[in-house]
């Protein structure tokens, strides 16, 4: 099934259940107002929500009404934890090969992850503020799931269990900023603003055989000012499944439910499929003439992250945004 959440002036917005092919939705008043509602009483909840989309995509829905992405929130509006990982190992690899520097043996057998701001996150159609352009203005085209309670201790396999929802993410970045807070050596806070994802959140029965161990093997498209800059494979290269990744959080505390985990910026070492976010870029053109040619995004630019199904249909709609300076 696809949910989402309609802005009702709440902060936790309204749930609505959504149809296949993200052309109409229907709220889930009767069952739960909320997606944390939900995800705290999973099995009782999600068969009643199941029942209600059945009956959308069957057309028997007698209140449904069109879908509107910009009428919504992040599918989770805020939630108890957003955990990033950097699960593509390639990207990580262009960066550090762009500055002379090794990537250390541990990062292959241990993910890398930071624990962003869960308390804000903005909606799929919502515009990126930022207060400068001279921060360093990049996008970051990710993959997220949401779990339901996972235990201290959890295998990646017991992990993989607890996976309720998947979704897209913008993991905006302000690059100009990142080096001094990492050379403080306690991880990035001002450098990453407000996350976005996508407009629905999907169950993994969505994505069929495009499911395969903690991987969704689909084609992540980023298309900035209109032109398609991106088209990375999201599963073949993911160094690091989701279950994994929650297992790493797992090691000493437990997952509750509505945790966020993202995979890290989509990469291909085939640079043919392009880029899922701008520092990627330059890395290559470092890598290649010893500098970097692309600019990171002014304001006025324009972001949209998309994945398609074997069927051309968006899974998720598209997050579509605008970088505006913050008034």
């Amino acid at each position: 099934m696809k949910l989402a959440t309609y802005k009702d002036g709440s902060r936790d917005g309204q749930l609505v259940v959504v149809s296949r092919d993200l052309s109409t939705a229907h709220y889930a008043t009767g069952i739960a107002g909320k997606l944390q509602q939900v995800l705290d009483d999973w099995n009782f909840m999600a068969p009643q929500l199941q029942d209600l989309y059945d009956t959308l995509n069957n057309g028997k829905a007698r209140q449904a009404f069109p879908f509107e992405p910009s009428r919504c929130m992040a599918p989770l509006p805020r939630a108890y934890q957003w955990a990033d990982g950097s699960a593509y190992l390639n990207h990580v690899e262009l960066v550090r090969k762009a500055r002379h520097a090794e990537v250390p043996d541990t990062f292959y057998g241990d993910p890398l992850m930071y624990q962003g701001g869960s308390d804000d996150f903005i909606g799929p159609c919502d515009d990126v503020v930022v207060p400068s352009e001279a921060f360093g203005i990049d996008f970051e085209a990710e993959l997220a799931v949401i779990t339901g309670d996972v235990a201290m201790g959890a295998t990646p396999a017991q992990a993989l269990e607890g996976i309720r929802l998947l979704m897209l993410v913008n993991d905006v970045s302000l690059r100009h900023l990142i080096p001094g807070e990492l050379d403080k050596g306690f991880g990035f806070f001002q450098s990453k603003p407000a996350t976005a994802f996508s407009p629905v959140a999907v169950t993994l029965d969505e994505v069929g055989d495009a499911w395969d161990q903690g991987r969704l093997h689909l084609t992540l498209q980023s298309t900035w000012n209109g032109r398609k800059v991106g088209m990375c494979e999201a599963g073949p290269e993911m160094t690091f499944h989701f279950g994994q990744l929650i297992a790493h959080i797992c090691k000493t505390r437990n997952a509750r439910a509505g945790s966020i985990v993202g995979s890290g910026t989509v990469s291909n070492k085939d640079w043919s499929h392009g880029y899922s976010c701008i520092a990627e870029k330059r890395a290559i053109e470092t890598i290649e003439n010893g500098k970097p040619k692309t600019n990171f995004m002014k304001f006025g630019d324009t972001i949209r992250i998309e994945v398609k199904g074997g069927d051309g249909q968006s899974v998720f709609g598209a997050i579509d945004q605008k970088v505006v300076e913050a008034a």
